[in-house]
């Protein structure tokens, strides 16, 4: 019995092992593909830059820069729903990252603003 435990525990480390270079390429991937859509959000290509930063978030969905940056995204292009979720998805990936947060706070401060009605004037 117990040498049919020590097997499965070095098969489950062997998989554990293998995995994570899995894991860094994925990351790797997302960066590239995150660094992508910055170059051409700053060109004003926002629809491909949404395009790169959505498929960062598949190919890594734990890389909260990805769904930070397509919530930028999202917002630039006005679809405020998607660009609250995606919000909400990199600060539950990264509760402590400052600029996340900031950028989520200027984002629910200018929506409310927004979408607040216009007071009467006397």
């Amino acid at each position: 019995m117990r040498a049919c435990r020590r097997v499965a525990v070095v098969g489950l480390l062997a998989v554990l092992s293998s995995a994570t270079p899995l894991f860094a390429d994925a990351r790797s991937d997302a960066k590239e593909l995150v660094s992508f859509g910055i170059e051409v959000a700053n060109r004003g290509l926002w629809r491909e830059a949404i395009y790169r930063w959505q498929r960062a978030t598949e190919v890594d969905p734990t890389y909260a820069a990805a769904f930070n940056n397509l919530a930028v995204g999202y917002e630039q292009e006005g679809e405020l729903l998607k660009a609250r979720d995606a919000y909400e998805k990199a600060l539950m990936l990264a509760p402590n990252d400052q600029s996340i947060r900031q950028n989520y706070e200027l984002f629910k401060e200018i929506n409310e603003r927004a979408s607040a009605p216009p007071k009467e004037q006397p």
